[in-house]
């Protein structure tokens, strides 16, 4: 194992969320190849990217949202509606949307608090939670963004799901790709 992991905190969707996400977004891996395409198994929510990791903070890191999340409520995830990051016209990341209920925003304030208080660095930028789909590391040709934009509107996935739990994700390098492992997985309150 190595001595630092690629540690980042996130909401795993249901397999059958998953699924119809992708079979979903199909329309748009077609109209922009170009775009480094999310696979089906590795969509999520990041709640917070914390980077290279020694395994003794990972396990702190676990001690101390362990109760934090224990005592957060369960948010309720409403998910839909496509974009990108800055935008369709000039794609560097496609997403999903997911509303920010007041549970959620909660949630992500509270992961925020508990990594300031080991001394990560706390998130300067609102909260905007998405569901990576793809990215486009070098930009894509104006005729590819405006197939994907084209795309983009026959897409009209929406769902609405809750969370059980916060996951302590792994992200490591492999020849196809990064390969994503649960490193723990923290329940949040039940009945919340």
């Amino acid at each position: 194992m190595p001595s630092t992991q690629r540690i980042f905190l996130a909401i795993n969707l249901p397999a059958a969320e998953r699924r119809a996400i992708h079979d979903a977004t199909s329309p748009l891996r077609e109209a922009a190849a170009g775009v480094a395409w999310v696979a089906e198994e590795k969509l999520h929510l990041t709640l917070k990217f914390l980077g290279g990791l020694p395994a003794a903070s990972v396990e702190a890191l676990r001690g101390a949202l362990a109760p934090a999340l224990a005592a957060a409520p369960v948010p309720s995830l409403a998910v839909g509606g496509l974009g990108a990051f800055p935008d369709l016209r000039a794609p560097r990341v496609v997403w999903l949307g997911v509303e920010a209920d007041a549970k959620l925003e909660l949630l992500h304030h509270d992961i925020e608090s508990v990594c300031g208080g080991l001394g990560y660095e706390v998130e300067g930028r609102a909260f905007r939670p998405h569901i990576t789909l793809g990215r486009a590391r070098d930009g894509v040709t104006p005729a590819a963004a405006r197939a994907l934009e084209a795309a983009a509107r026959g897409v009209h996935h929406r769902a609405r799901l809750g969370a059980a739990s916060v996951e302590i994700m792994e992200s490591s390098a492999a020849a196809r790709g990064s390969v994503y492992r649960v490193v723990a997985s923290l329940p949040l309150q039940r009945g919340g």
